[in-house]
């Protein structure tokens, strides 16, 4: 395959970043891979796991004669790191993010874009807990959704080339508008995310259910909680921040919703709690439907997908 792009450029090198890496290198997509962190130990990790064709130790050196730029910090980041950058951006190049909130990074990240170069947010729909240089793979975006968030005057043979890269790496490619996207997100994964934090947070409030109970008798239920709350704190800090008016509403919604259950449980009411119930499952069962999980005990997350 040729290459897309000669030279991509990677601020920030935590599990996204370092899985484009590996996904671009499966199959020859950009002839050099530069990257930056702002952490020294984050750059000595990279180096030490051939992570990047070259690490760079300073944005600007990473972003200079990039074909394409991608912006792999916590959203709260995106604004500060694209003035950092904005001098060395070569005209022509694209800049694009992996943020999952977009209305606020396009607020962020807009007005430092130079003329002339040309800015497509998007968003991955992959991750794991895991978090740093160490936890990417390059089967991370296979099947996975990648949305395209053009903003007003997107140069449409930028996103072309863009939809190209994440098709190379094995990602299903939507585009959609900002606001709707920060909206779904915020059912899919954003209260979802909030709602396991609260849950382990009340287990580790429960004193009279001792820790290593918790620990040891910990059905699949309270274990795939626990795997949403081990995500990094600092991105999902931000999203929170970042995506208040949809989480919050998201939440208004949740907490109807557990109203309205408590009272069934409350009065009895079995009827109710057996039709909503039947309704869920079904959701499942289109998740699983379209190739987005399996009904693996394991949710399909086996050794190669973690």
């Amino acid at each position: 395959m040729s290459h897309i792009y000669d030279r991509v450029a990677l601020i920030g090198l935590g599990l996204i970043a370092s899985s484009m890496f590996w996904a671009i290198k499966r199959t020859g997509l950009a002839g050099e891979v530069t990257g930056y962190a702002r952490s020294e130990a984050t750059r000595d990790t990279a180096r030490r796991i051939g992570l990047c064709d070259r690490v760079c130790d300073s944005a600007l050196e990473a972003v200079e004669g990039a074909d394409l730029v991608v912006l792999c910090v916590p959203v709260g980041a995106m604004g500060a790191v694209a003035q950092d950058i904005a001098p060395a951006l070569k005209p022509g190049a694209t800049v694009t993010d992996v943020g999952s909130v977009k209305r606020h990074v396009i607020q962020a990240v807009s007005p430092h874009i130079p003329e002339g170069v040309h800015f497509i947010p998007a968003h991955p729909l992959a991750g794991t807990e895991h978090s740093g240089p160490e936890s990417g793979f390059a089967e991370l975006f296979d099947n996975r959704w990648c949305l395209l968030v053009p903003v007003e005057g997107s140069d449409s043979d930028a996103i072309a080339r863009l939809r190209a890269l994440w098709e190379g790496m094995g990602s299903n490619v939507d585009e959609i508008d900002a606001d709707h996207h920060d909206l779904v997100l915020a059912v899919t994964s954003h209260a979802p995310h909030l709602i396991a934090y609260t849950m382990v947070g009340v287990a580790d409030d429960l004193r009279r259910v001792t820790d290593t109970e918790v620990i040891k008798y910990s059905a699949a239920g309270f274990r795939d909680f626990t795997r949403i709350a081990a995500s990094d704190p600092t991105m999902w800090r931000d999203v929170f921040l970042s995506n208040k008016d949809a989480t919050l509403e998201i939440l208004g919604r949740f907490t109807e919703e557990l109203f309205a259950l408590q009272r069934a449980i409350r009065t009895g009411d079995g009827e109710h709690l057996f039709d909503y119930f039947t309704r869920t499952r079904a959701i499942r069962r289109g998740i699983i439907d379209a190739g987005q999980d399996t009904d693996a005990p394991d949710f399909g997350r086996g050794k190669a997908n973690p």
